[in-house]
């Protein structure tokens, strides 16, 4: 596993662990787009969610086949906990980084 997570591929990562169960393609979009404020597209969604499952931190399983997609199934994301310790590890990193930082309020 590869430590380098790309800006986009740890906001997925959130979003997913904020997602739980429920997290698959749009809801983990339509998340990223609400909570970014700027447009996400759905293929580098896409693509992040495939390096993230490359990387051992997430993995997915494919839901029930559903009539009203033409038989198709969704596949769900889950974080595994190689995915849950980066994010853990990341957050601490900012804490300590954000010590004793002080922000000019303009």
């Amino acid at each position: 596993m590869t430590d380098s997570v790309g800006e986009l591929e740890y906001l997925v990562l959130l979003t997913i662990l904020r997602l739980g169960a429920a997290a698959y393609g749009v809801p983990i979009v339509e998340e990223l787009t609400r909570h970014t404020r700027r447009p996400i597209l759905r293929p580098s969604v896409y693509l992040a969610l495939r390096r993230l499952e490359e990387k051992g931190l997430v993995r997915s399983r494919l839901g029930e086949p559903e009539a009203r997609r033409g038989g198709r199934a969704r596949r769900f994301f889950d974080v595994t906990a190689a995915g849950k310790r980066h994010v853990r590890e990341s957050q601490r990193l900012m804490e300590r980084l954000l010590r004793g930082v002080r922000l000019d309020e303009a």
